[in-house]
């Protein structure tokens, strides 16, 4: 593993990245979400994914990690709630764009992309836009970005809108307790790992600024049911049944509008990625590879 390098992709963007597996073999792209680091794909997760006979590339976005931080504050509360952005806001295209000459800079050529929350959303973007680079897509705990469809449970914004604390202790046990409401079941969850990937992310780079300019190009893009529509790539669409923070109706409102998409429910997940899941998650992102002609798999359990 060569680990982290960088790679200027245009328009004033530089994205941090590092790969598992060989790099002969099939690439599947791996894109995080609001505000989370590439180190959230776990190290043993893109290396079991690799064995699977894929080239792992995993990578921050901009706004976060490594990754090139933009200037200028994010929107107010006011024009977040009413989805009216400020002109110099960047969007989700301009994300998949930068996943997308990020593809040409690394000569990937097609990829299997594989997005997480705001992750799923930008690969659904980049499937729509530049649908050559994609060769299959599996979208996991996101949404489509309808008002009504896939939106945190009541109870959640409070925590999820609430000013982080700026110290590193605060700030993870801040992270914790949001994460125990909309993480998944308890037998499920992996409190230490959580933990522990929130305390080195917090090391590694720590911008609260940032997350909200993030959340803006979330809103500013809006509803993507016609964009969806669009994509050709073999979907595979991933959510766990105990979502609270992106809920289920997100996952089931995606698989219905990509056309030919399949629904997987993982019972018990919440807006994380557990351990216990990992054989489910893999297997289904390698046989969704499989129906684009690439690595084969073991049969997943997968519901249309």
């Amino acid at each position: 593993m060569p680990g982290e390098q960088f790679t200027d992709v245009g328009e004033g963007i530089t994205l941090c990245h590092e790969s598992f597996g060989d790099p002969a073999d099939p690439p599947a792209l791996l894109i995080m979400g609001l505000g989370t680091q590439m180190i959230a794909w776990r190290d043993d997760f893109c290396e079991e994914l690799a064995s699977r006979g894929f080239h792992v590339v995993r990578f921050d976005n901009r706004d976060v990690g490594l990754s090139t931080h933009v200037e200028g504050r994010p929107a107010t509360l006011p024009q977040m709630f009413t989805r009216r952005l400020p002109d110099h806001a960047y969007s989700l295209e301009h994300m998949a764009d930068d996943t997308a000459r990020l593809i040409d800079s690394l000569e990937l050529g097609q990829v299997h992309a594989v997005g997480a929350s705001m992750g799923g959303m930008i690969g659904q973007v980049l499937a729509a836009r530049h649908s050559e680079k994609v060769q299959s897509l599996v979208s996991i705990m996101s949404n489509t970005g309808s008002r009504w469809k896939g939106q945190p449970a009541l109870g959640v914004y409070r925590l999820f809108l609430a000013e982080a604390p700026e110290e590193k202790e605060a700030f993870v046990d801040h992270v914790m307790r949001l994460f125990k409401v909309v993480g998944s079941r308890d037998d499920m969850f992996d409190e230490e790992y959580v933990r522990d990937v929130t305390a080195r992310s917090f090391d590694r780079d720590h911008d609260p600024v940032a997350v909200g300019r993030q959340l803006g190009a979330v809103l500013k893009t809006g509803k993507r049911d016609a964009m969806l529509r669009a994509i050709t790539a073999p979907t595979l669409v991933v959510h766990g049944t105990k979502d609270r923070l992106v809920r289920p109706s997100g996952g089931r409102a995606t698989a219905k509008a990509i056309p030919g998409a399949r629904l997987m429910m993982v019972d018990g997940m919440g807006h994380d990625l557990p351990r216990a899941a990992w054989p489910q998650i893999i297997d289904a992102i390698a046989e969704n590879a499989s129906r684009a002609g690439a690595a084969g798999a073991p049969s997943a359990q997968v519901a249309a």
